[in-house]
């Protein structure tokens, strides 16, 4: 077994321990949904915040705080930043801007520290998990303390997912 943090796990477990948070960090492998990881994770669904990184223009990136069991609302999204178009980069993209494949990205040891957009539900949420710069590996911790440590600006910027 390889007992080497890869190098992007590092940086979040740097950037984490710079930030003075209270933190769990939690390994449980690769899952296939958004119900296994809340679950391997010891949070419900509405709990494991999805990191969208959003391009607002040319090297103008943000990252929007997204409970799992939400979507984000671009109408309100764009109103919020005072922006007519916003766009998702592709996976290619956003692993070179952020340092992290898709699915493993945080605020937490980005290659930029871009401007965080939670949704307002976030604080009402008391425990969360985020991911944590590895596949099958994430980060619990305190709702309120997470945002305040990004300095996140909180909106009402989600709608509830639609049903399959």
């Amino acid at each position: 077994m390889n007992d080497v943090e890869p190098e992007p796990e590092r940086r979040v477990r740097a950037a984490l321990e710079a930030s003075g948070l209270e933190y769990v960090v939690r390994r449980h492998g690769r899952v296939g949904s958004l119900a296994e990881a809340a679950a391997a994770r010891g949070v419900s669904p509405d709990r494991l915040l999805k990191t969208m990184v959003v391009r607002r223009g040319v090297d103008d990136y943000l990252f929007v705080l997204v409970p799992g069991t939400r979507t984000i609302a671009w109408p309100r999204l764009r109103a919020l930043l005072g922006v007519n178009r916003l766009s998702m980069p592709d996976a290619e993209v956003a692993r070179e801007v952020t340092g992290f494949e898709r699915g493993t990205i945080t605020p937490f040891g980005a290659r930029h520290a871009w401007p965080v957009v939670a949704d307002a539900r976030i604080p009402a949420a008391g425990t969360v998990s985020v991911g944590a710069g590895g596949h099958g590996v994430g980060v619990t911790l305190d709702a309120d303390a997470l945002l305040r440590a990004l300095n996140a600006q909180v909106a009402d910027v989600t709608d509830p997912e639609a049903s399959p």
